[in-house]
């Protein structure tokens, strides 16, 4: 049996109608929900303080530099309408 065999979700079964239904539909999908949740790595402490980090540090980066070409543009486009009489 090949790995991606495996891997393959068992398929769907047959609803049955109404409110009944329902309520099986709904109880089936908490469960996958519980079973997927089991299967998730959490990140740890540290792994979380990291990442913040970098975004925080990214975001600052991004956030200085566009404000930089903002100030940049604004200057080129005051000196054209200064240069050409608008």
């Amino acid at each position: 049996m090949s790995t991606l065999e495996q891997i393959k979700p068992a398929p769907p079964r047959p609803t049955a109608g109404g409110i009944r239904g329902w309520w099986e539909n709904s109880r089936g999908f908490l469960t996958e929900v519980r079973n997927e949740t089991r299967r998730v790595t959490w990140p740890s402490r540290r792994e979380v303080y990291a990442t913040t980090f970098v975004v925080i540090l990214t975001s600052t980066f991004f956030g200085l530099y566009l404000w930089g070409l903002d100030l940049a543009f604004n200057r080129v486009v005051d000196w054209l309408f200064r240069r050409l009489g608008a």
